[in-house]
């Protein structure tokens, strides 16, 4: 007994009415040695004790008995309107049958209690197990405890967990919320239907007030598509029923003062969608001061061309040259200025002063960090509208995504600090399921996110092929060699640093380790002789993927094939291009040292068939490029993430495409690179939970300490 917490009492403890004891005479009595132990000893230990034989006989008027719940009561009532957001408590109670009659208990410290005690509750699997007619038991203070259905505490669970684990959001035994949790409101309600329907003795007392924000999020949670908008007249090209309902999603932000992320799947025309978003707008009169288009340097000439495609009507003033100054005073004579990201924080102050209809981030990545200078001057810009289009919203951990929605809905998802404590540690650190869900729920209604699977369905296919090498002779030995002192090195600083702070080291030594699998003189200075080239013969101190385009590339001109060759080392293309002299073949070559006047010249001699290879750096032309004369992709190395691949693969996989298309990568087998491939999987999961389905995750390396061990260990042999 005494195991399960009990003590014995003296035969004298206690004084029976009416000398009486209703047990019978002289009982050993046992009990706790507080009175605030009952409800744990009732909801934990009593069960054992029951499982173990013991029988168990309620008195009448048992102070800690099970009180059932009778009802429910929900109540919104309006705090306060500050400008731009309103203010709500919202009461969540239990109905009891006592005694003495009703009584009526806050139910959000029960419910925090009990999550905080019970890991299933914010995990999304665990509580989607538990029936929706099982009791739970809340405890009270004082030792009482009731048995609620299960039913709506998992709909309430689900659409409040964060703000239940918040005290800072609580007001004594009420939640404080904002007009941006309308949407969670949404979800509350819809849950709590069905639950209801069965259960006639259960009631809800809403009173909901709103203002633009509630009804655009409970427009949203509603599922109601978008009002319809036509084509505007001058339009160049023709919308596919997507990019309409693109355009039409567009126009509701637009209407409902809200902003949001065009996250279309590479290919899929945001930039078409974009611009014919603006004639709508200058063709209804509400263009009256410029929109700003801010995307990356190398794209720049793509916008233009496309503005010539698509909106010729538009007016479009290109920022940029070193005379952009005195095109200051003829920006409000423009429909769009067009600039870019390192433009927009070197001339921040002439941007900000000029007043804008909307702000369009292309590649909105580039704002990942809410710190930079770039994400600074972005979020200083006063602009009616704003919009992100970028085709991988979120790149290696949520705090990017946050730093977007800091951008353009600055707030939503509250400051940086709180965000990581509510959102980012509880998902990727202690993997709560039911939190990555809440979030994903509060975030997709200012995301619009089609896959080129779902949507181009008459795009042909893309193939895949992972292209196993083997090192061999002194790029085999010179790996190993690489490999032992990356580890020393990497030992020899983590003595030093924690693993956090000797990120910039560890990097270091991987490079090299992925510079050895490429080819040997990247791990040497450059100089005149890396220019000249290895002699085609000679294989032993070139590397093997140069050894496999020597022989592949030959066979797929001679097909008639138009090839792309992307590779993150710029040194590295220039190690091809004598390979591909004496092969006699014609090439094209785009990286970071390009003029910027060059790129859209060279884009076009691809597209018209001057050269059948190309070659690319990864950072110049991994985004917005339309390199549809390609059929072939050649891969030379592997990133830290398959989405910068995948978005390079679609300069050639997208809208304009006829024919097949061919990915080819390059691993070097039982190396860095194969291990790689392990880890972008995983990385790919986080991104999944918040997005949906074929999200991207990841540009950048992120790894733990464990992974960090598999990637430096020694070179595998096939088949190992």
């Amino acid at each position: 007994m005494r195991a399960s917490g009990l003590h014995p009492l003296p035969a004298d403890a206690l004084q029976w009415r009416g000398d009486e004891c209703p047990l019978g005479d002289a009982p050993e009595l046992w009990s706790l040695v507080r009175e605030a132990d009952f409800a744990d000893f009732w909801a934990d230990t009593l069960p054992q004790l029951q499982a173990e034989g013991w029988t168990v006989e309620l008195l009448p008027g048992f102070a800690h008995a099970s009180l059932p719940v009778t009802g429910w009561k929900i109540e919104l009532q309006p705090l306060s309107q500050p400008r731009g957001m309103g203010s709500w408590m919202l009461s969540l109670g239990v109905e009891l049958q006592t005694r003495d009659g009703s009584e009526t208990l806050d139910l959000v410290p029960l419910l925090a209690r009990l999550i905080s005690r019970d890991r299933r509750w914010t995990d999304a699997q665990a509580l989607e197990a538990i029936a929706d007619d099982a009791l739970i038991r809340l405890h009270l203070p004082g030792g009482r405890h009731i048995d609620a259905l299960a039913a709506p505490l998992k709909a309430i669970t689900r659409a409040l967990v964060d703000l239940l684990t918040q005290p800072r959001r609580r007001n004594d035994d009420s939640l404080l919320i904002s007009s941006w949790d309308a949407q969670r409101l949404a979800l509350l309600r819809e849950g709590l239907r069905d639950t209801m329907a069965s259960h006639p003795s259960a009631r809800r007392d809403w009173a909901l007030q709103g203002d633009a924000g509630l009804q655009w999020l409970e427009l949203q949670a509603s599922g109601a598509a978008p009002r319809q908008v036509e084509p505007p007249p001058g339009l160049g090209i023709t919308l596919r029923p997507y990019q309409r309902e693109g355009l039409a999603w567009l126009q509701q932000l637009r209407r409902h003062n809200m902003a949001g992320i065009l996250a279309d799947d590479m290919g899929l025309g945001k930039t078409a969608q974009a611009l014919a978003h603006l004639l709508v707008e200058q063709q209804a009169g509400r263009l009256d001061r410029p929109a700003l288009v801010v995307a990356p340097a190398s794209l720049v000439f793509n916008w233009q061309a496309e503005a010539q495609r698509v909106a010729p009507a538009l007016k479009l003033l290109t920022w940029q040259g070193p005379r952009r100054s005195a095109d200051i005073a003829r920006m409000p004579q423009f429909d769009v200025v067009l600039t870019s990201y390192p433009l927009l924080w070197r001339d921040a102050m002439a941007l900000q002063r000029q007043p804008w209809h909307l702000v369009i981030l292309d590649e909105a990545q580039m704002v990942k960090n809410a710190g930079s200078r770039t994400a600074t001057a972005a979020r200083r810009l006063n602009a009616r509208h704003r919009l992100c289009l970028t085709g991988t919203p979120m790149e290696n951990h949520l705090g990017e995504l946050w730093a977007q929605f800091h951008f353009l809905l600055p707030g939503y998802l509250g400051d940086a600090r709180s965000f990581t404590r509510d959102w980012r540690t509880p998902i990727e650190k202690n993997g709560e399921t039911l939190r990555a869900q809440l979030l994903a729920h509060r975030v997709r209604p200012f995301i619009l996110r089609r896959r080129k699977s779902e949507v181009a369905t008459e795009l042909p296919p893309l193939t895949e092929q992972i292209h196993r090498l083997a090192l061999a002779g002194r790029q085999r030995m010179l790996y190993e060699s690489v490999r032992l002192a990356a580890d020393e090195q990497v030992r020899r600083i983590l003595t030093q640093q924690k693993f956090a702070g000797a990120m910039v080291s560890i990097l270091d030594a991987l490079l090299k380790l992925r510079q050895a699998c490429n080819d040997p003189r990247l791990l040497e200075p450059p100089g005149p002789a890396e220019l000249a080239g290895p002699d085609i013969g000679a294989c032993e101190g070139a590397g093997v993927k140069l050894g496999w385009l020597r022989e592949t590339l030959p066979t797929l001109v001679a097909e008639g094939r138009r090839i792309l060759v992307f590779s993150q080392f710029t040194r590295m293309l220039r190690l091809v291009e004598p390979e591909l002299r004496a092969l006699g073949l014609t090439w094209l070559t785009l990286t970071g040292d390009t003029a910027t006047a060059e790129r859209g010249a060279r884009v076009a001699q691809f597209q018209r068939g001057d050269a059948p290879v190309f070659l690319v750096s990864l950072k110049a032309g991994g985004v917005g490029l339309n390199l549809t004369a390609a059929d072939t992709v050649i891969h030379l190395d592997p990133w830290w993430n398959p989405a910068v691949e995948q978005q390079a693969s679609a300069r050639a996989h997208r809208i304009g495409q006829h024919k097949p298309v061919t990915v080819y990568r390059l691993v070097i087998a039982g190396s860095i690179e194969e291990r790689l491939l392990g880890l972008q999987a995983r990385k790919a999961a986080l991104a999944e939970a918040v997005l949906g389905p074929g999200a991207e995750a990841g540009t950048t390396a992120r790894f733990d300490l464990v992974e960090l061990q598999a990637l430096l260990a020694p070179l595998q042999e096939a088949g190992d």
